[in-house]
């Protein structure tokens, strides 16, 4: 080969080796294009979609893990006034969202419709237990019958203490596991009573939500839930709006700074999440802030949760939501081991051990799908006693005390199949054009880097032997 075919070669290594580069990094905006339009049409609620196949199926595994609290000295409690002391057991785990949605109908204005059938079936390998486990626990029939007294002292104190005293009813009972969760049959009211009854063989909605086919930050959100645009259950429009997604999924290119809403009809309310701690490069954790459960004096934006005129707890004490007005029973919700909660409420009991790791909620986001990876939904079902000169098992009793009944953790992670389809459909996609935009800006810069040096060693040479001929 001569020298001049030898420099032309190297000319034209150099050329191609800087034409190479520039086309990874044209692929770069190019790339990115291909991209976010791939994510928009796989994130879309529409038949054949990725979000849509992932939404509609029940093969991901969500489960309640619940705790439930075993009254260590309810005589003392009853006789002396003594603060409950609590040891809790669990969990009992109960697989849920085991039902495919049903009666999902397309609508014409770029939204979708569905039914939520509701169910749980106990998972005996997942708990420490079974469901025939006896628990003390606070009387559920007693609590409901106290809290009618406090609205009407006259008229209830003693229908409550005949009704209580006909059937040998007492502040505490022993029920199961079973029983307590899901129902049973009270001696004094003669109806069926449970922390969850009715909730087998029931639904939850009909809800309605974006497609993000027009509008691809507006998928998943709930426009209406039950028929409504709104609830009712509330004294101000702020706290009565259906903000946000289920917490299933949220919209694509999700920001780390970005405060996310999520709505859950069993506490009848949104609550706004915040990303405090980055899992990973792929995965954003977002928190539920200890604000949103604030009293109304720390944070005024929950005034209108406070509903309860005589009870007033809730709308001085940190930490506790009155769900009575949409429950249609005194039910105070927290979350669990009364974490974020004023003093008052762990001053009154013994044996709660707050535990931000254990009893905080939050949500493991894929931020450029917006997909839910794995989630924990923690909270704490309470109920309320005090006491009465009137009622005879109260006559002791010296404060109101917001008792915990149980704390549930609902939870799911992302199955292995789903997220195999989820690498194969969009991350094998994005890895694959990552892959070939980073070879060929390396490698056209190896090749210009290289020809480039050797069209200057070639010249040098060339420059020296000219020199030394001249001389």
């Amino acid at each position: 080969m001569t020298c001049c075919d030898l420099k032309c070669g190297l000319i034209t290594g150099t050329v191609l080796g800087a034409l190479i580069a520039l086309l990874g990094v044209i692929l770069i905006p190019v790339g990115n294009m291909f991209i976010e339009n791939t994510v928009h049409t796989e994130t879309v609620l529409e038949n054949g979609t990725l979000a849509f196949d992932t939404w509609t199926s029940v093969d991901t595994p969500m489960y309640r893990q619940f705790w439930l609290f075993d009254v260590q000295n309810p005589d003392e409690v009853l006789s002396q006034g003594a603060k409950p002391v609590l040891v809790q057991k669990g969990p009992y785990t109960y697989r849920t969202r085991f039902i495919p949605k049903t009666n999902i109908t397309f609508n014409d204005n770029f939204t979708l419709s569905f039914v939520l059938p509701v169910g749980a079936i106990f998972e005996p390998s997942m708990s420490v237990g079974t469901e025939e486990d006896i628990f003390t626990s606070l009387n559920l029939a007693v609590a409901v019958c106290i809290d009618k007294m406090l609205i009407s002292v006259i008229i209830y104190h003693r229908l409550a203490n005949l009704l209580i005293q006909r059937s040998n009813s007492t502040l505490f009972q022993s029920r199961t596991v079973k029983e307590l969760l899901w129902g049973y049959k009270d001696p004094m009211l003669g109806s069926t009573l449970g922390v969850f009854y009715p909730y087998n063989d029931t639904i939850d909605g009909p809800y309605t939500v974006f497609t993000g086919k027009d509008d691809i930050n507006k998928v998943a959100t709930i426009e209406r839930w039950a028929g409504e645009p709104s609830l009712s259950y509330w004294n101000d429009p702020y706290c009565n709006k259906i903000n946000g997604t289920d917490g299933s999924s949220f919209h694509p290119f999700l920001n780390k700074k970005e405060t996310l809403f999520f709505f859950s009809s069993d506490i009848c309310r949104y609550f706004h999440f915040g990303t405090v701690d980055l899992k990973g490069i792929d995965v954003y954790r977002y928190m539920l802030p200890p604000e949103a459960l604030a009293s109304p004096v720390e944070n005024p934006d929950n005034q209108c949760y406070c509903t309860d005129p005589v009870i007033t707890r809730n709308c001085t004490t940190a930490g506790l939501l009155d769900l009575t007005a949409c429950r249609g029973t005194p039910v105070f919700l927290s979350l669990p081991h009364f974490l974020y909660g004023s003093n008052d409420l762990h001053q009154g009991v013994i044996g709660l051990n707050p535990n931000f790791d254990e009893h905080s909620i939050f949500l493991d986001v894929e931020p450029i799908t917006g997909f839910t990876l794995r989630f924990a939904k923690r909270l704490q079902v309470n109920m309320l006693y005090g006491p009465s000169d009137s009622i005879v098992i109260l006559n002791k009793i010296k404060d109101y005390t917001v008792f915990p009944i149980l704390w549930v953790n609902e939870t799911a992670v992302l199955d292995d199949e789903t997220a195999d389809m989820f690498k194969k459909e969009l991350i094998a996609r994005m890895d694959l054009l990552e892959g070939i935009q980073i070879g060929l800006i390396v490698g056209g810069l190896v090749l210009f880097a290289s020809c480039l040096i050797g069209l200057i060693v070639v010249c040098t040479k060339r420059s020296n032997n000219k020199k030394n001929l001249h001389c």
